[in-house]
């Protein structure tokens, strides 16, 4: 069946058609494996003058570097594991799970490590193998990396102008599982935040003797939390015996602010067809009953919803509005 006209579907018949080709792709994907996994084993790229496989799928098939690298990764390890078709064109797994999970799955150990996997978002299935098989602690490393800027390279020929190249931007953020309760953050700082750190190492020489970025970076967050809990969510151990506000103001007081986070476990709490939202970020008090139209801003009448789940909620009860 093919769409033209999505504009004029309504939101149901959307919703379905969208599942409904995601499916079909998922199936599609399965069948480009199978097909990949014969090929590769028939080595029938040879004949077509590319040197690998990789070469056939990105010089004639036109697959995208990233595209080809999971799918042939995915059509190998089908080989090994057949069982592996039915969990991706069921969505239990996708191609870049099979592709961390392949160089770790046995016959011995296959049926296990996927059951695991199913429906687990890339950095689960990266702790889950970081169990499978811990790496060793990065060794500390504090170190000035060169600023982005232009930099001249060498004149080819005394009559050539030289070329004016880019140096290379500082790596992103990487957070990654090493073993199961230890991970590597890998981060670039400022001028600043890099003479923090090292006035935090000088005055916590008494508790950190060796100045472990590691140890300095835990004991910072544990401050920070702590400190952003009492300001959003009155987390507190000796909480104040105030006289409570008025239910009718639109102020979320203290105590029910605490008794709100505690019974909806810090996590949207916007429960749709598909289960439960899992955001745990961005997340405001919301009036199940708007306050706009007499709700109350009381324990039973507010709940978590992360900002989006919010607005969408509002609109549904007070139609769209645009910000000024």
């Amino acid at each position: 069946m093919t769409i033209s006209s999505p504009q004029q579907l309504s939101d149901r018949d959307l919703l379905d058609a969208t599942a409904r080709v995601a499916g079909a792709e998922r199936r599609t994907t399965v069948e480009l494996l199978t097909l990949l996994a014969e090929l590769d084993a028939r080595r029938l790229y040879l004949g077509e003058g590319c040197s690998s496989l990789f070469t056939y799928c990105t010089q004639v098939l036109r697959l995208s570097e990233h595209a080809a690298y999971h799918r042939i990764e995915a059509a190998r390890a089908a080989r090994q594991v057949p069982v592996l078709l039915g969990l991706v064109a069921d969505g239990a797994l996708t191609l870049t799970t099979v592709a961390l999970l392949r160089p770790h799955l046995t016959t011995e150990n296959h049926a296990r490590l996927l059951e695991a996997a199913r429906h687990k978002t890339k950095r689960e299935v990266e702790h889950q193998i970081a169990c499978l098989a811990p790496q060793p602690d990065a060794k500390t490393l504090v170190r000035k990396v060169v600023e982005p800027r232009l930099v001249q390279a060498a004149a080819i020929a005394p009559a050539e102008p030289a070329p004016v190249v880019q140096s290379s931007k500082p790596a992103p953020p990487v957070l990654t599982a090493l073993a199961e309760s230890r991970y590597l953050i890998k981060v670039t700082v400022g001028a600043e935040t890099q003479r923090k750190l090292r006035r935090a190492q000088d005055l916590l020489r008494h508790r950190i003797p060796n100045g472990d970025p590691a140890a300095v970076l835990d004991l910072a967050l544990t401050l920070l939390v702590d400190e952003l809990e009492r300001a959003k969510l009155a987390k507190v151990k000796r909480p104040h015996s105030t006289k409570p506000k008025s239910p009718d103001s639109r102020h979320v007081p203290a105590a029910v602010r605490r008794e709100v986070w505690a019974r909806d476990q810090g996590r949207c709490g916007f429960e749709g067809p598909q289960g439960r939202c899992r955001e745990t970020g961005h997340l405001e008090f919301h009036h199940v009953i708007p306050f706009a139209v007499g709700g109350r801003t009381e324990v039973a009448n507010l709940a978590l919803r992360c900002r989006a789940h919010n607005g969408f909620e509002s609109e549904q009860h007070l139609g769209r509005w645009k910000r000024a």
